[in-house]
């Protein structure tokens, strides 16, 4: 079993602190961008160099806000008494759905403005993005929040001011995300001629049933039907993100021909 005895804060520079939270969310966003320009590049979306810095811009400033209304709506009672903690980002807080939304609205945005099909950009959006995720909840584990059920398990962790063992939800979810990551890479990698949106909607679906699933094991309150914020949010990802895969894969026509050809060669 593991002692959780990580200070959050790197170093302190008179008033102003260096957290690990705020570099691995700046590394995540940093290495997102370099995959998904490289991804882009090779896709041949007509995209400038001045694009892919609008594009990090629009996304990340998406990102930021959509997470952070996210989880600030579900933890309002507590916002309401501390308005000042609003924006303290720095301190974590980032509730995923909210981000993503924030996400999807700004590449609808960008796509249209430049022009580009919608899912030519989402596709390869979720790749990079998956793996920022995984980042991010490994900060999370740092910053000791979020942390999971009691459990006698080998792996369990002593989390400071906290009753227990518990488990390391904050790991499990980055290796869930790491594990999305993977699958979509391979899958975009491969010679076969995906339905468009197929890998969007794969990373839809994927991360709401395992996101559904790890919920049983956190710490989070209820809040309709004994679901919690997460699990709520997950059930429509779930049931739209498998419908949409369903449509494409009843087509079937693209992925078939692609595939014939792969194993011809």
């Amino acid at each position: 079993m593991f002692y959780h005895n990580i200070s959050p804060v790197l170093a302190e520079i008179g008033p102003f602190s260096i957290r690990y939270y705020g570099i691995i969310f700046a590394a995540g966003i940093l290495v997102s961008f370099l995959i998904l320009r490289h991804l882009a590049k090779k896709r041949q979306l007509p995209l400038s160099s001045k694009d892919f810095d609008e594009l990090l811009l629009l996304s990340t400033v998406a990102v930021v806000v959509g997470a952070r209304l996210g989880h600030v709506i579900s933890s309002l009672g507590y916002y309401l008494e501390n308005p000042g903690q609003i924006v303290a980002v720095w301190n974590g807080g980032m509730a995923f759905h909210g981000g993503f939304i924030g996400l999807v609205i700004a590449g609808y945005y960008f796509a249209k403005k430049k022009k580009i099909a919608f899912y030519d950009l989402a596709d390869i959006a979720v790749i990079p993005a998956a793996l920022a995720l995984s980042l991010g909840r490994v900060a999370n584990f740092l910053n000791g929040e979020f942390y999971g059920t009691p459990t006698s398990l080998p792996w369990g962790v002593k989390f400071q001011g906290v009753n227990g063992f518990r488990h390391p939800v904050q790991i499990y979810e980055a290796i869930k995300n790491l594990f999305i990551f993977v699958v979509l890479w391979q899958l975009q990698q491969r010679k076969l001629k995906l339905p468009k949106g197929l890998l969007f909607w794969l990373f839809v679906f994927l991360y709401g049933s395992i996101r559904f699933v790890l919920e049983f094991v956190k710490v989070v309150p209820a809040y309709v039907l004994g679901l919690t914020w997460g699990q709520f949010w997950s059930i429509p990802m779930v049931a739209l993100g498998g419908y949409m895969l369903w449509k494409s894969f009843s087509k079937g026509e693209g992925l078939k021909e692609s595939s014939a050809k792969a194993m011809s060669k």
